[in-house]
């Protein structure tokens, strides 16, 4: 290592958001020597939240973060899924082995536990400013000065936005949303439920081409997940920062009066933990300016509809802070980064395929097809095995 190298590496980091992509990447620039902060504007590290997946090059990013024996501890024991007709009759109930749940290592873990993990891996050596926000940032050729929402300011050399799809670091810098936001045609709202079925390490999954409604136990607690998911041509833009007016429309979304929908509409309009947001993609043409460079949701969200938001925000930190330690020049950093992560999330925000999932048909066709063969077969078709979750092997950064 050059003395160059090792100067680079004291130099001082502002990562913005304490999900999964912001702590991920503290670990990471920490390790590789540099001073970093992580402003956060929620009091704490959310726990609880929906099961995420962490799958293919994920899987060795969290090996070598040293946290992979408590995230397989941590592991969903996923034991049955149950489709029901519109009626709420049954289809089918399928065990995770016939659907291929826990594949290949892969891991099911509820969000809470990951971002605790990470946390827990971090918090001893890095700076953690909860209850604040980054409020303006000013690029400066020796520095970028940050004014923070309490009123302090502070210069560091490289600051990160990590704090997901509506972030407001690519705001400051790359202006409004609009232009990188890309809808795929539908919304969705998660929340808790009372457990009234009695779930224990399963799912339950109902639909039409239009809605998706889902119970999911991540064990036998007296709470589940719930979501409630439809379609909407257009984007309503205006209703994402609009509690009240989002549970309007995902009640006008379900009117029908059959299996849970009534008491699950009812739970949404109470429920405290409510999230709401539209199934969308971040697709940007370059993900830094300056000093400053986005990574996971806030540069390249891939939808939920692939199940890979959170394994492209792991990939994402390692890669981003590796080229970071091992290059003198941050713009050249940023560059490389931007050369590496690319094709992977082109490949991995292809996998939406319009919306149209075995989870979540998108025409009566596809419903009924699905319908059809789970009936007839007790198990999901099979599939050719999906090699776009390790179509990126990681470089060993010094």
């Amino acid at each position: 290592m050059t003395e160059t190298h090792r100067a680079y590496r004291n130099r001082s980091v502002l990562v913005s958001g304490a999900s999964i992509a912001g702590p991920a990447i503290a670990y990471w620039l920490h390790r590789h020597g540099f001073d970093v902060t992580v402003v956060e504007k929620a009091g704490a590290v959310r726990g609880g939240g929906y099961p995420i997946d962490i799958r293919g090059t994920a899987l060795e990013v969290v090996r070598r973060m040293n946290i992979l024996p408590q995230l397989q501890a941590a592991h969903v024991d996923t034991r049955r899924i149950t489709f029901v007709d519109t009626d709420g009759s049954i289809i089918a109930a399928l065990s995770a082995e016939s659907m291929a749940i826990g594949a290949d290592g892969d891991l099911e873990v509820q969000r809470g536990d990951l971002t605790e993990t990470i946390y827990d891996a971090v918090r001893e050596s890095v700076t953690f400013m909860f209850n604040d926000s980054i409020a303006t940032l000013d690029d400066r050729t020796d520095g970028i000065e940050v004014t923070f929402r309490s009123g302090a300011r502070r210069t560091y050399d490289i600051v990160i936005g990590a704090d997901g799809i509506h972030s407001h670091t690519r705001r400051l810098i790359f202006g409004p949303e609009e232009p990188f936001h890309h809808y795929l045609g539908a919304c969705f709202a998660g929340f808790t439920v009372p457990n009234h079925l009695g779930l224990s390490h399963e799912g339950v999954v109902w639909n039409t081409p239009s809605q998706r409604a889902a119970l999911y136990a991540a064990g036998s607690g007296e709470q589940v997940f719930g979501l409630l998911s439809f379609r909407r041509p257009d984007l309503p833009f205006d209703v994402l920062r609009a509690p009240d007016a989002q549970r309007e429309l995902v009640a006008a979304a379900f009117p029908d009066e059959c299996w849970e929908i009534p008491r699950m509409v009812a739970e949404m309009r109470a429920a405290e933990d409510l999230f709401f947001d539209a199934i969308s993609q971040i697709r940007m043409p370059r993900w830094s300016h300056g000093r400053v460079a986005l990574v996971g949701d806030a540069a390249y969200a891939p939808s939920f509809l692939t199940g890979q938001g959170t394994s492209l925000a792991l990939v994402g930190a390692y890669v981003l802070a590796g080229e970071l330690a091992t290059r003198a020049d941050h713009t050249e950093a940023f560059d490389a980064y931007d050369r590496v992560m690319r094709p992977f999330v082109t490949l991995n925000q292809k996998l939406a395929n319009g919306g149209d999932t075995p989870l979540f048909p998108a025409t009566y066709e596809s419903l009924h097809k699905r319908n059809t063969a789970l009936r007839a077969l007790s198990t999901l078709p099979a599939e050719p095995k999906n090699t776009t979750y390790s179509a990126l092997t990681l470089s060993d950064y010094a």
